[in-house]
């Protein structure tokens, strides 16, 4: 009987790699299978009621998606914070975002940006999206179908707006789209945000000195200091300020570093009810820690404000921390143990107003002597 002979250089058996329900390669031993499938079977008939809801709230297609929000946008509030099915997560998002609409009116704009256009931002793009989501299954091949649409969503957007150009931080908001929808979709969205479809434009985080996000990070260090008075006082001591911790949540809105799951959700409520639910879940987080942080010295306070708790990472936690800030027509008022009725809308409205002030206001002179 003839011996096989060894190639050195074969590869061995290709041992499948263990991913998670979103498509992320699992680092670690996760629950066994059994408690895997107990879970899902628990969770099953719940989950199928939900998407039956949804289904009938948002129509074929999205069809009837307006009439719904306009006859109940209590209900869709509700459901939306509730999270929405990962099924119909993709559409839902075009629908609140506006995006399905500008891609209506659009036709064939995309592809002439793709096709057509270069861009200046090119090697940039190429050079960073490597970066991007690198452990998940649809970023991970070189050149691979994702990194692919990737680059041409971010090379369409830095021709169409070419005074925002690409941001390294974009990648990231745009990987997350794609995860959900096509390129062409994912393009209209990335659009509808940076361009304010819906609410407040994005494309200030991007510019040049990123001048949004300076000002969202002027009134998130005066919304701690007002909320949280001894965690305030306790970073002002150690030197600590937002842009050491918070700038890639305004960026990112949370998608960069935080578990994915949690991410969605705010997603979800952040497409709905606008940039409002960083502040509201910036603040919870660090609620949340409070008692912890107003013990740490500098260098173990940033690593904690850059590595939170699991625990403080469930959005089963977090978010109801974050929604208990009550709306009203007039103003929002945290109940998170805070002052009760601290006016939230109006005083980021008045902490704009004072960044525009003092980003304007000139330099003084030196005083003679």
């Amino acid at each position: 009987m003839e011996s096989k002979v060894v190639d050195e250089n074969e590869e061995g058996p290709v041992v499948p790699m263990r991913v998670d329900r979103f498509g992320f390669v699992k680092q670690e031993h996760g629950p066994t299978e059994g408690l895997a499938r107990s879970r899902s079977a628990f969770e099953y008939q719940r989950d199928e009621r939900r998407i039956r809801k949804w289904r009938k709230m948002i129509g074929v297609g999205g069809s009837d998606w307006k009439q719904y929000v306009r006859r109940k946008p209590h209900v869709v509030k509700r459901r939306i914070r509730k999270g929405i099915p990962d099924c119909l997560r993709g559409l839902v998002w075009q629908l609140i975002s506006g995006s399905r609409d500008l891609l209506l009116l659009n036709p064939g704009v995309y592809e002439q940006l793709v096709i057509y256009e270069t861009s200046a931002s090119e090697l940039d793009i190429i050079r960073d999206i490597s970066r991007t989501f690198p452990s998940h299954v649809f970023f991970q091949q070189r050149h691979g179908p994702g990194q692919r649409s990737l680059y041409n969503v971010l090379k369409a957007y830095s021709v169409f707006d070419r005074d925002v150009g690409y941001v390294q931080g974009m990648g990231f908001v745009a990987g997350l789209l794609l995860l959900y929808m096509s390129e062409e979709d994912a393009f209209w969205l990335l659009v509808a945000l940076l361009k304010g479809a819906v609410h407040t434009p994005m494309e200030g985080m991007y510019l040049v000195g990123l001048p949004l996000v300076q000002q969202y990070l002027f009134q998130f260090d005066h919304l701690v200091k007002e909320h949280m008075p001894k965690l305030g006082e306790h970073f002002a001591q150690e030197m600590i300020n937002p842009s050491m911790y918070a700038s890639q949540w305004f960026i990112t809105v949370f998608s960069y570093s935080f578990p994915f799951h949690l991410a969605l959700r705010i997603w979800d409520v952040f497409l709905f009810e606008g940039v409002k639910v960083v502040f509201k879940v910036g603040l919870a987080l660090l609620k949340y820690c409070h008692d912890d942080l107003v013990k740490l010295p500098f260098e173990k306070l940033i690593h904690a404000l850059r590595n939170f708790p699991e625990d403080a990472m469930n959005p089963d936690i977090l978010l109801p921390m974050a929604f208990s800030i009550k709306a009203s027509p007039l103003s929002l008022s945290l109940s998170l143990s805070l002052p009760p009725s601290f006016p939230v809308s109006k005083n980021l409205v008045e902490l704009k107003q004072e960044y525009e002030q003092q980003r304007l206001k000139p330099p003084e002179s030196p005083v003679k002597q």
